[in-house]
């Protein structure tokens, strides 16, 4: 084979940069109700993480604003030009609350996930390569985590943190390491698992063996072939790490009122509404709760499903290839010249072509 058909071929296998992003790569493969899914998944997804980047300029009011061109907003107002979502128990815009707690919740989100990425992959990397009492002790560690339900441990967390005074960036951080904590033995053993697969493949042995210093062979042989998984942890790390901030919110542990809109304190404050027949004060931010949780779970299980051949589904018939079915001799066409392909000399029953 000469030099041109080598780059050729390797050219021809070489796959484009937008296949191979992790959810492009999911949605160009995916078909039916996968593909559904996914897409559902990304549109709710979307919508939530623009309100939330956008929230000064899509909120009518702020979060903590109880009045405007001078007309102070009545409690528990039935919605109406002004509010159009009406107002809660505080005096505070439904609508308003809405949209900035969205920004709130995805703050928390990334700081959460960056934390839990970072140590999770720094210590994976490091027991899965190095082996011996380390990873056996980090294994441990990372199993007696599990015995703590993670609310509880987020509202100690939380109480340790904040000091009772739950601020923005407070209980935002408070909420996001107690997170992490949860989340770390999670990405621990997802890189862990696949870094042990890679350091015994040959071309990690060959970069020891020439002498290649430990930390390179750790971030440019090692790590680069482990985070595969990645992607599916994060978006449904996501959702549970939003649904612990609303718990958090909700049971009085998370963001005051007048330093951020948070979600789970709203539901809080609404719960003695509904027995009154106020609707306006619960269903919203309910609502955004289900819509956000939704929506991030839709796409991580739609990527598990598509990484496992196991449970990919196969594309529809109409874009299979036809089969290839086997022809009876005896059915054949008894002049073979007929049946030669144009170009190619027909044989003649001595095999010699004609």
């Amino acid at each position: 084979m000469t030099d041109a058909t080598t780059s050729t071929a390797l050219s021809e296998r070489k796959v484009p940069l937008r296949d191979r992003l992790p959810v492009i790569s999911h949605l160009r493969r995916s078909v039916g109700l996968q593909r559904t899914m996914l897409v559902l998944g990304l549109v709710i997804t979307t919508v939530f993480v623009i309100v939330a980047v956008f929230a000064p300029l899509l909120a009518p009011y702020g979060f903590a604003q109880q009045e405007a061109d001078g007309v102070k907003f009545g409690t528990q107002q039935a919605p109406d030009a002004m509010n159009l979502l009406g107002t809660t128990v505080g005096g505070f815009d439904v609508l308003s609350r809405v949209i900035w707690g969205a920004q709130t919740a995805l703050l928390v989100i990334v700081c959460a996930i960056a934390f839990s990425i970072f140590l999770g992959i720094f210590l994976g990397l490091v027991g899965g390569y190095f082996g011996g009492w380390l990873d056996r002790v980090l294994v441990v560690l990372c199993d007696a985590i599990y015995a703590f339900p993670s609310l509880l441990l987020a509202i100690v967390m939380s109480i340790a943190i904040t000091k009772g005074q739950s601020t923005l960036w407070g209980g935002i951080l408070a909420t996001a390491i107690s997170i992490t904590v949860v989340f770390v033995p999670q990405y621990f053993r997802v890189i862990r698992a696949e870094v042990v697969r890679v350091k015994a493949e040959p071309f990690v042995e060959s970069a020891r063996v020439i002498g290649v210093p430990t930390a390179r062979i750790l971030l440019r042989h090692v790590l680069r072939n482990s985070t595969r998984s990645l992607p599916v942890v994060v978006t449904l790390n996501a959702s549970e790490a939003l649904l612990t901030l609303a718990g958090l919110g909700f049971l009085g542990f998370g963001i005051e009122a007048t330093a951020a809109a948070e979600w789970g304190y709203d539901l809080n404050r609404s719960v003695s509404d509904v027995t009154s027949g106020i609707w306006w004060t619960a269903i919203p931010p309910g609502v955004a709760i289900v819509l956000a949780v939704l929506g991030i779970t839709l796409v991580g299980e739609s990527l598990n499903d598509l990484s496992d051949p196991r449970l990919r589904t196969r594309r529809r018939a109409g874009r299979a290839p036809a089969p290839v079915t086997a022809v009876d001799p005896s059915t054949a066409p008894a002049d073979a010249s007929t049946t030669a392909p144009a170009g190619t000399p027909a044989s003649t029953t001595d095999g010699s072509p004609s």
